[in-house]
């Protein structure tokens, strides 16, 4: 029996499904190089030092609540906080941004912001009270502090700021001059046709596959590249970056090249990042500093806890849950 173990911990799922889903969204092939002469693009090299922007977010459910509108009924929702921030790396590496934020989401009820010892959770009405629908919103906001947190960083020329994740329509915003690149490590969809996939299978370390266009909501130049010490499946240690497709040509050319060679030099290793190498070194020690702003976990539950003790019988916060 032949078979290939992937590094990436499974506690983190799988960072390529074993079926990709096909991606609905119109995608371009054809606009750097004509599909049918698709191959592996080698970079050019950047020198040491350049400087790169890094920028990610974290989220974190503090405690479970439910809301006693009457005596007969309550309703759940949860406490939670998220952060975001940004490291720039050159010469060295700096964390230059970090924003906490804490919001109680709920659907119903008799809803107002809890003031705790630690910290003032703001109320934040969902559309509806299953766990889902709290957790997405939970996500889209600290989805929304990251892109906030992003184009102010990117206001700088022709610096890169890499945003852990997919573009998403908050980084592209009027005034905004800085380059923003989305960098994705982890693939559930095919958005290239299986011999152009072929293609990405068989690119080397520092290498990438020709630029594409994928529309949708958001329509972006899109690349895939590979990182070096990942073994295995065809795709394994390959990554997905986006660009705005507003960028000409040539730019978007020469971005990719200078992206697709400064994550090389930040790519993690299995014995320090379970999610080697597609965790770049930066942003895993950034996701730690922001989990440190984000309190201590405990403290936090037994100050929700101290709340809800003193909350009136008129409403508001009756019990909060671990």
């Amino acid at each position: 029996m032949r078979f290939s173990v992937e590094q990436w911990a499974p506690d983190y799922g799988s960072s390529i499904e074993a079926t990709l889903a096909p991606s609905h969204v119109e995608v371009d092939t054809d606009v750097e190089t004509p599909a049918a002469r698709w191959e592996p693009c080698s970079v050019p090299v950047v020198p040491g030092g350049s400087p790169v922007v890094f920028v990610d977010g974290v989220r974190r459910v503090d405690a479970r609540l439910w809301i006693h509108a009457d005596p007969t009924a309550s309703a759940p929702g949860i406490f939670a906080s998220y952060a975001a921030g940004a490291v720039r790396c050159g010469a060295r590496a700096t964390v230059e941004r970090v924003w906490v934020r804490r919001r109680l989401y709920a659907s119903g009820g008799d809803l107002a912001d809890v003031t705790t010892r630690h910290g003032t959770y703001e109320v934040r009405r969902c559309a509806g009270d299953d766990p889902d629908v709290l957790s997405l919103d939970l996500q889209r906001d600290m989805a929304e502090l990251e892109a906030e947190t992003a184009v102010e960083v990117a206001g700088r020329g022709d610096e890169i700021a890499i945003v852990d994740g997919p573009l998403r329509s908050g980084h592209v915003v009027a005034g905004a001059s800085g380059i923003l690149v989305g960098y994705v490590k982890s693939h559930h969809r095919a958005y290239l046709p299986d011999v152009l996939t072929e293609v990405v299978g068989r690119l080397e370390p520092g290498q990438r596959c020709p630029l594409f266009v994928t529309g949708g909501r958001h329509t972006t130049f899109s690349w895939y590249a590979r990182l070096p010490g990942a073994s295995g499946h065809p795709l394994a240690g390959i990554v997905r970056c986006e660009l705005s497709a507003a960028t000409e040509v040539e730019a978007a050319r020469t971005i990719a090249d200078r992206v697709t060679c400064l994550v090389q030099r930040y790519a993690s290793t299995p014995h320090k990042d379970a999610r080697a190498p597609q965790n770049l070194h930066p942003i895993a020690g950034l996701e730690r500093r922001l989990r440190d702003r984000l309190g201590d976990p405990q403290l936090l539950l037994r100050s929700l806890m101290r709340a809800a003790r003193t909350s009136t019988s008129g409403g508001g916060v009756a019990r909060a849950e671990s």
